[in-house]
């Protein structure tokens, strides 16, 4: 089973999250980065781009033998939904159309998710907003490990382990740690990706649904892309939470290595955010930094001082009215 992590609890602290009080700083001494501000009108055209280009690997590969299918899912297209994962990711941030237009950034969003198979896209943004808000909290903030995830899987076969099946933990945690009543919104989210699953199934079979839900789970699991779950929170230094990546898989996940940036400046679309770190580069060279989300992933799994436990959490004061 491999050597058994060192920690056996959480990193509990007692103050705020960093991100607010250094957002203030900076904007204190670089006003200009308001001018960052807004959403990027290039944003959108990528997205249609990328979920036309799977419309076209679905008519491609539906007759070919399914290990080409299976490798094209792993090399490919996984890399590809990851990447509109990470499109949803600034939708829910209304950095597609804007806070003007809010019910646009919706409806992209849920065309963005088709390729995926699993409908999430309005649903991630009712807990990911809170995770930017509540960063910690050991209950709204449901991007960190559950007591049971960290105790089962404390090995390094246990944690080789949860990264496989991590995408399954980060979809199902908030259901079942926090849940929410259902909204409308989801329902059609819902309603409209089941209907285009079946759609895809009844003209293309079952090796392009193969090639949207298992290229989704292995983009999210064991695949360098992957990488970023763990880079963006995992306390690899003692006392620091959020950490950056500065590498060329930027290009490919609409720069949410530019982490600490992010959670600085939710508002500045991913496009901006080196412009952020060029401007208060003082900020941010000195802090823990990553460079390879590949060495990431295997230190995760390697080091006994990291797993599951190495989060930094804080106790539960509710939500703000």
């Amino acid at each position: 089973m491999g050597a058994h992590v060192s920690r056996t609890d959480f990193e509990w602290v007692y103050t705020e999250e960093p991100h607010a009080s250094r957002r203030k700083e900076i904007l204190a001494k670089y006003p200009q980065i308001k001018k960052l501000f807004g959403y990027d009108p290039k944003f959108k055209w990528i997205v249609t781009v990328m979920v036309l280009t799977q419309f076209v690997m679905f008519y491609l590969l539906k007759d070919l033998p399914f290990w080409i299918v299976f490798l094209a899912a792993y090399c490919f297209g996984g890399v590809i939904n990851h990447s509109l994962m990470l499109a949803i990711h600034e939708i829910a941030h209304n950095l597609a159309f804007g806070h003007a237009r809010p019910m646009a950034n919706r409806i992209l969003g849920i065309f963005a998710n088709l390729p995926i198979g699993l409908p999430f896209s309005v649903t991630f943004k009712y807990y990911h907003l809170e995770h930017h808000r509540y960063q910690g909290d050991e209950k709204l903030d449901t991007d960190i490990p559950t007591y049971f995830e960290a105790k089962l899987f404390c090995t390094t076969f246990g944690k080789f382990i949860w990264l496989l099946f991590q995408p399954l933990f980060y979809a199902f945690r908030p259901v079942v740690t926090y849940p929410k009543p259902p909204t409308l919104l989801e329902g059609i989210n819902t309603a409209i990706q089941l209907s285009f699953n079946f759609f895809i199934y009844y003209y293309c079979g079952g090796k392009i649904l193969f090639y949207m839900f298992g290229g989704s789970l292995m983009a999210m699991g064991l695949h360098p892309v992957a990488g970023h779950f763990i880079s963006e929170h995992y306390m690899f230094r003692k006392g620091f939470e959020t950490y950056s990546y500065y590498g060329c898989l930027n290009w490919i996940t609409f720069n949410v290595g530019y982490h600490n940036e992010h959670h600085d400046f939710p508002a500045v679309p991913g496009s901006r955010l080196p412009e952020v770190r060029r401007i208060a580069s003082e900020y941010y060279d000195n802090l823990p930094q990553h460079n390879s989300w590949v060495s990431v992933l295997y230190d995760f799994v390697m080091d006994p001082d990291i797993g599951p436990y190495a989060r930094i959490k804080r106790k539960s004061r509710g939500l703000k009215t």
